[in-house]
């Protein structure tokens, strides 16, 4: 069993292990860039969760806002097995295939 290691930023680490290596605390993925609260789409995807949150436009015309969702795919590793409608944390990292530019670094609440 491998310790989880420092990943560089305040995230509990996953009490699980796994072996993957696009694991950030068990592999050797390092993170960079942006970081997003939102909960889980999907899981359909092989070690994917498509992740999507609310954000706010503003319309110049009416002069005021709308909401509008954002998704995006992220690689969810075996320690953290985030399920549908999870809070999660995600963060930026290198491509890891043509969609998946982020990964799940925490659980933030699992839903009941």
């Amino acid at each position: 069993m491998k310790k989880a290691r420092n990943i560089g930023f305040e995230v509990k680490a996953p009490k699980g292990t796994c072996v993957d290596r696009h694991c950030p605390f068990h592999g050797e993925l390092s993170l960079r860039g942006r970081t997003f609260t939102g909960t889980v789409a999907s899981t359909d995807f092989n070690k994917t969760a498509s992740v999507k949150w609310e954000r706010s436009a503003y319309i110049s015309k009416y002069e005021r806002y709308e909401v509008r969702n954002s998704k995006i795919k992220a690689h969810n590793p075996d320690c953290i097995g985030a399920k549908v409608g999870d809070l999660v944390k995600v963060m930026e990292c290198r491509p890891i295939s043509k969609t998946k530019n982020f990964v799940i670094i925490e659980l933030l609440e699992k839903k009941e």
